[in-house]
């Protein structure tokens, strides 16, 4: 997202704070011996995702998966699909690198960088079957509504990089979060709502229960899940 400083300047708004987690040994560990078989490294050029999975098959992208582990379990149990996970807390990518070993799955690759960054520049156009958010970091302050990830600039982005009856699957369990969701897809022409559910943790849509979700459940909060189907391609 973009904002302009008092003098005009163009600035990045980040959706998210960089978090100094302590590593634990193995996690560190993964990281190094672990990358380069999981890892994708950034930079400017085009990823070729039958090249990066060694094979064609739809990709799903998950953006900020935590600790991994449900991306894991989603790889496991579809191994007819490709998953492409980015993170930025180098703890979870280290979990989740562990977590993808053990689990012997050769479907998954991990990003550690700004998803933003990563669609604009490594993404083809067109190229994803579903992009998954998960719980994404509401930003409850008033004042820092502006760093939520769903914006009208990211649903473009997003569009234009899903396929042919690519779906975006989201979930919050903030009520004004999700009231801002609902507000931003109302005013775009871009997806259309397939199907939305609120409910108590017992009914999550076409999804594993979350850390983050099983955490807000804890402090009595209600669930929000959505599917949007893309409605028109973004060139």
């Amino acid at each position: 997202m973009i904002a302009r400083t008092d003098n005009g300047r163009r600035r990045t708004i980040r959706s998210f704070v960089r978090r100094t987690g302590r590593l634990t040994a193995s996690q560190q560990r993964a990281l190094k011996e672990l990358w380069p078989e999981f890892g994708v490294d950034t930079g400017p050029e085009l990823l070729d995702f039958d090249a990066l999975f060694g094979r064609s098959a739809p990709v799903v992208l998950e953006i900020g998966f935590g600790n991994g582990d449900t991306l894991v379990q989603q790889a496991a149990e579809n191994a007819h699909l490709n998953f492409l996970g980015i993170e930025v807390h180098e703890p979870g990518v280290g979990h989740c690198l562990l977590k993808a070993h053990d689990a012997g799955l050769s479907n998954l690759r991990l990003i550690k960088h700004d998803a933003v960054e990563v669609l604009q520049h490594q993404i083809p156009k067109a190229s994803l079957g579903r992009v998954n958010i998960y719980f994404p970091d509401p930003w409850p302050k008033k004042r820092h509504h502006k760093r939520r990830m769903i914006q009208p600039e990211f649903l473009q982005l997003i569009n234009s990089r899903l396929g042919v009856d690519g779906a975006l699957h989201i979930a919050t369990d903030w009520a004004n979060y999700a009231e801002h969701i609902d507000d931003v897809f109302s005013q775009s022409d871009l997806f259309s709502c397939a199907e939305q559910q609120e409910h108590d943790g017992s009914r999550p849509l076409d999804r594993p229960r979350t850390k983050f979700e099983q955490r807000g459940l804890r402090k009595g909060h209600r669930i929000w899940d959505w599917r949007y189907k893309k409605a028109t391609q973004n060139d």
